[in-house]
């Protein structure tokens, strides 16, 4: 019989989104419990109600530290995680000078598995239980992260990157090998475990339409994939699409002449949005991921956060390791704070906190299972501890209710606000 655990400290939950409902979406216990059992939430509560309905419980008190689900990062490059902070150069300068180079180094299996783990471990010690990630056009490449994942028993969600132009040779593959190649990783991992496959051109730039057409047709073939790619990161970019694919209305139109926008799709960037591309986004339910270290540090542009939500969009938050310059999701909200005072919109620690949690969740299409403490719920979680600096625990002192309390840890927190992370219940940090 599986051992029942009760972890008890403040705990926070969403019963909705507080871009929409305000910081009541949030529900927060000054003294609560999380009861679990079997890899899942079984309870959640009052800390002496919990500890009364569940005497057997084994017994481990986070003290005022805050209980609350694990954070989840809905676009990453892991075979990037060597190259992250790389000084000095834009986009496509970015990728040709350090991208480019790293991921031609994931051809030996080796490299690949060793940067994975490295990766993963970043990962827990950031209290970010699951992720999306991009691969390289190495299959071995795939294998490796969910192999990772699978050892520490991480939701993780990943696909073969797909580019068959505007690349070097050797991170090139070709429309027939790359439906292929992701069909077969498909076959392998997707759906074993809790293990996630997305099917993955890199951006329309770096595929053929004929690519971009194979990979639309295995996408139809196999509709419970995510499929996730770029878009609308930068301006010069844009220009690039639109002079490679000079019959497409603008830069989303390229993939939906191709089969590559619906509900499940995952749009990074997405800063630069028409009105059609805006409009189409949402009445398809796709998903925008924000990623504002990265368009910060690359110089991309300022994301449009709080007008995207009013219109209805499904919005996740991403590190976007390595062009992000950071591992933290702590550190990616208070980036995306930043970016909404540029654009007169505060956001509340209440919505920065479920963007990071239920709201990634959510646009990854697994929010019924991650991203939120409710019972049923698969056991990830994170425990913050609010003082875990002296320049934050003397702001956090002076707090009134919990929104000032967490948010200098938002703001200035690192992995030292990280005291436990907890993956399928079992604590990893």
């Amino acid at each position: 019989m599986s051992t029942t655990s009760l972890l008890l400290g403040q705990t926070l939950c969403f019963d909705g989104n507080p871009f929409h409902d305000g910081p009541d979406a949030a529900r927060h216990t000054s003294r609560g419990a999380v009861v679990v059992r079997g890899g899942h939430i079984l309870d959640t509560g009052d800390a002496d109600a919990m500890r009364l309905a569940y005497p057997e419980a084994e017994v481990t008190d986070h003290g005022q530290n805050l209980i609350m689900a694990g954070f989840v990062d809905a676009h990453v490059h892991y075979p990037q995680t060597a190259i992250i902070a790389s000084w000095g150069k834009r986009l496509i300068d970015w990728l040709n000078t350090y991208t480019f180079p790293e991921e031609m180094r994931f051809a030996d299996p080796d490299y690949a598995g060793e940067i994975a783990a490295r990766y993963l471990d970043l990962l827990i010690a950031n209290g970010t239980t699951s992720v999306c990630s991009y691969c390289t056009i190495h299959p071995a490449s795939v294998d490796a992260l969910f192999t990772a994942a699978t050892k520490r028993g991480m939701r993780v969600f990943g696909g073969k990157t797909c580019m068959d132009r505007n690349a070097p040779e050797g991170l090139r593959d070709s429309a027939q090998s790359a439906y292929d190649d992701s069909a077969a990783l498909i076959g392998k991992w997707h759906g074993k475990g809790r293990n996630g496959y997305v099917i993955t051109p890199r951006f329309a730039p770096t595929s053929t339409p004929e690519q971009l057409e194979a990979l639309g047709a295995l996408w139809a073939e196999h509709p419970d994939c995510l499929m996730q790619t770029h878009l609308s990161e930068q301006t010069d970019e844009i220009e690039w699409v639109a002079s490679l694919y000079p019959e497409s209305r603008d830069y989303l139109d390229v993939y939906e002449r191709y089969g590559l926008l619906g509900e499940r799709a995952l749009f990074g960037h997405a800063i630069h949005l028409t009105g059609r591309e805006r409009a189409h986004l949402r009445d398809a339910h796709a998903g925008l991921i924000h990623c504002p270290t990265s368009n910060t540090f690359i110089g991309s542009g300022l994301f449009d956060l709080d007008g995207l939500m009013d219109e209805g969009h499904r919005i996740g938050l991403a590190t976007d390791t390595g062009g992000g310059s950071s591992f933290s999701m702590l550190r990616t909200m208070a980036a995306a704070y930043e970016i909404g005072q540029l654009r007169h919109a505060s956001a509340h620690p209440s919505a920065l906190l479920w963007l990071a949690t239920a709201g990634s969740a959510q646009t990854l299409h697994c929010g019924d299972r991650v991203g939120n403490l409710k019972r049923g719920y698969e056991a990830d979680l994170t425990v913050l501890d609010l003082s875990s600096t002296p320049a934050i625990g003397q702001r956090s002192a002076r707090a009134d209710d919990i929104w000032q309390a967490v948010f200098p840890t938002i703001m200035m927190g690192d992995d030292r606000a990280i005291a436990a992370t907890y993956v399928g219940g079992v604590r990893l940090k």
